[in-house]
């Protein structure tokens, strides 16, 4: 390892912690997306637990780790003093009704790659080139030129960032001190801890158990690996979560400039949720070629993988970029961005099932938002 540099030794992290989320996310069906449609299909809670339990192990483990001096959240990029708000509610939005239509998030749509789901392989492809175009090609005109312009500076008003107990802080008068900071952690991280534990389809899925516990755990991981494990002075690498839009972005760029190219945390585990869904998928027995069945499945998942590459490098990503890492750091831009995921995603399940009760298009979305945000809504 002492030929290594830091950036490689980071990435050999990064890649082992991905492998165990990868193998897991297999064999517990871990989905974000399919969380979703359980609460707003069938009522059930159980998978809703797994990522909530992830919520919570993230958010107390995170802060523990910066309240300890090990991690500097203060660097990363969910922490930023600007507060693109529109970036969040619309990328959100936008990410979550790409999710639904193509039947997964992307982490979940890497587990399926690895377990020979060529339909995934395809929407992880169309998603990897849309985030790229997003992050540096014609498409970041739109996101920096309009999108961004739509930010409110937080130093304009006081504050150094915009975590959370900043925002009550300014709002309340009370220091913004390790005090305030633990409390709102706890309670907060507790609070999706405790909503996981009374959810009985949760406690009694060892699953679901196992599947929450790596989810936290590996984002835990992965913050500690960069934030500390991987700070060197003259090899720095900036503290990062686990994400899933950008990186694979920059994989597809990194498999195509391979030569010119450098491998980064990202990248690898983008690499590592592959490998491990594979191993797995081989080790189980379950490794199987899946393709599309119809020409309207492809369309759907053509549209929510560029939906979703556009929409997850908006927001600054995923359902596990924002929605588990983001949240971990109490980032205000990652609760706007995480609820407008679970908005686009319920209400995108909401319009499918009222057009096949032959609504027109605009009827649906009218039936499924009222129903969305007033659940005694009566059609």
């Amino acid at each position: 390892m002492e030929d290594l540099s830091n950036i490689h030794y980071v990435a050999i992290l990064g890649f082992c912690i991905a492998l165990v989320f990868g193998f897991v996310g297999n064999k517990t069906h871990f989905c974000t997306m399919g969380a979703i449609s359980d609460v707003v299909n069938m009522g059930a809670r159980g998978r809703l637990g797994s990522w909530f339990l992830g919520i919570g192990i993230a958010i107390v483990g995170v802060q523990l780790l910066r309240s300890l001096g090990l991690v500097n959240l203060g660097e990363s990029m969910y922490l930023s003093t600007q507060f693109l708000f529109l970036s969040y509610i619309l990328g959100g939005f936008i990410f979550g009704i790409g999710m639904t239509l193509a039947a997964g998030c992307g982490q979940r749509n890497l587990v399926r790659v690895g377990g020979g789901n060529l339909k995934s392989l395809v929407v992880v492809i169309v998603l990897g080139v849309t985030a790229y175009m997003t992050l540096r090609g014609i498409l970041a005109l739109l996101r920096i030129n309009y999108i961004y312009e739509a930010n409110i500076e937080l130093t304009d008003i006081g504050m150094t960032s915009q975590s959370l107990p900043q925002g009550i802080s300014a709002l309340t008068g009370i220091p913004d001190g390790t005090v305030l900071q633990t409390v709102v952690a706890l309670i907060i991280g507790l609070g999706f801890i405790v909503y996981a534990l009374k959810q009985q389809e949760f406690r009694t899925s060892f699953d679901n158990v196992l599947a929450g516990v790596t989810v936290g755990g590996c984002v835990l991981a992965a913050w500690f690996a960069t934030g500390y494990l991987g700070q060197d002075d003259f090899d720095p690498v900036s503290p990062q979560g686990l994400t899933f839009v950008g990186p694979t972005g920059n994989t597809i760029s990194y498999l195509m400039t391979f030569t010119g190219a450098q491998i980064n945390f990202g990248i690898a585990v983008t690499f590592g949720m592959i490998l491990g869904s594979f191993l797995y998928a081989i080790i189980s027995g379950t490794f199987r070629i899946e393709t599309f069945s119809n020409q309207s499945e492809m369309v759907s998942h053509l549209i929510g993988a560029v939906m979703m590459g556009f929409g997850g490098v908006l927001s600054f990503g995923c359902t596990i970029g924002q929605g588990v890492t983001g949240i971990s750091t109490l980032a205000i831009g990652s609760f706007i961005t995480l609820s407008m995921i679970v908005f686009g995603s319920a209400l995108t399940m909401k319009v499918q099932y009222h057009m096949l009760d032959e609504k027109s298009f605009f009827g649906a979305v009218a039936t499924g938002a009222a129903e969305l945000l007033n659940p005694f809504h009566k059609d």
